[in-house]
């Protein structure tokens, strides 16, 4: 544990990765939240927004960060993590982690330049880096499923069909987020367009730079709050044993991605830092379904976890936490 704790500055804090980041943070052992911003809530009590924060924390929001800060989280909409920056001016000695999408191919802000925090990819550069572009929850789920193969340059066409819950939306309504559309329906959305693909390409082609042959994804809407289940297919020549050990080898020193015999489903990981994977096969065809917490290790938890490497904790820290499971 550190002798000084870590402070922490949250932009956007009042949304789901904001309220999940606040969550997480305040059991964390080596932080202290000195702010959590929010345009649309400044000066409300957090907990009168978070009602599960209730009795957890007396902080309110902030209209701005006037305190310095070690690091700060952009839990901002797609698109206004940059205008922020651009806009605010912070110390060269500030980390930031945005868990937008401004940055995961387009790295560079003036001196600011971002590391893509996908630990399992990336944890070394990560540790070294000053700036993280956290990955997408959909991209998150679909590379861990991927990148063992690609690794061993076996990775052929892929095809990938995945779920998600409301949570995955945002906070602000839509006409796909109203209860009424949503329960009891599932739809697709984005079809071969999804904004995840290029982020997801391009960790791919870092581990097998010859890889043209295409990832095809077709994204749910299902009738849930949160988590995400994806099944990607292959055609695939090695026999399931050796994928398996392929995998379980991949994976031996990553804390946070775990590989189950047994059938998967969401409900393992919903609360939780976890990506589980199940292996299938069926002729020269594999199947490789994973499940994650779209706001946990698809968001929040995971930008956490980038932080404890950061600063050269624990990388579990303040992320031991048990699935929901019943």
């Amino acid at each position: 544990m550190r002798t000084n704790k870590i402070k922490v500055g949250i932009i956007g804090a009042a949304g789901y990765t904001g309220g999940e980041m606040l969550r997480l943070l305040l059991q964390h052992p080596d932080v202290e939240i000195v702010c959590a911003q929010s345009r649309s809530q400044a000066d409300k009590s957090i907990s009168a927004v978070h009602k599960d924060l209730l009795g957890e924390t007396d902080l309110q929001f902030a209209s701005e960060i006037k305190q310095q800060v070690d690091v700060l989280f952009l839990c901002l909409s797609h698109g206004e993590s940059k205008e922020w920056l651009k806009q605010n001016s912070l110390p060269t000695s500030t980390k930031v982690i945005d868990l937008g999408n401004d940055f995961r191919i387009d790295t560079l802000l003036g001196e600011r330049e971002f590391v893509y925090g996908l630990p399992e990819l990336y944890r070394d550069n990560i540790r070294n880096a000053q700036n993280i572009a956290n990955p997408g929850c959909f991209a998150t789920a679909i590379q861990l499923s991927l990148l063992p193969l690609a690794k061993e340059k076996a990775l052929s066409e892929t095809f990938v069909t995945g779920i998600t819950g409301s949570t995955g939306a945002g906070q602000k309504l839509q006409d796909t987020s109203h209860f009424t559309w949503r329960s009891h329906n599932v739809s697709a959305y984005k079809t071969l367009t999804h904004q995840h693909l290029g982020e997801i390409t391009k960790s791919i082609q870092h581990l097998h730079p010859s890889f043209q042959e295409g990832i095809h994804f077709v994204p749910w809407r299902g009738d849930f709050t949160r988590g995400i289940f994806t099944s990607s297919v292959i055609t695939c020549d090695m026999t399931f044993q050796e994928v398996n050990d392929l995998y379980l080898s991949y994976y031996t020193t990553h804390p946070f991605t775990h590989i189950t015999p047994a059938t998967l489903d969401l409900k393992q990981v919903i609360n939780t830092n976890k990506c589980v994977l199940q292996l299938e096969k069926v002729g020269n065809k594999l199947v490789i379904h994973a499940a994650i917490d779209n706001l946990i290790k698809g968001a929040s938890g995971q930008a956490i976890q980038n932080m404890n490497l950061l600063f050269d904790l624990d990388e579990t820290s303040g992320l031991k936490i048990k699935a929901s499971a019943f």
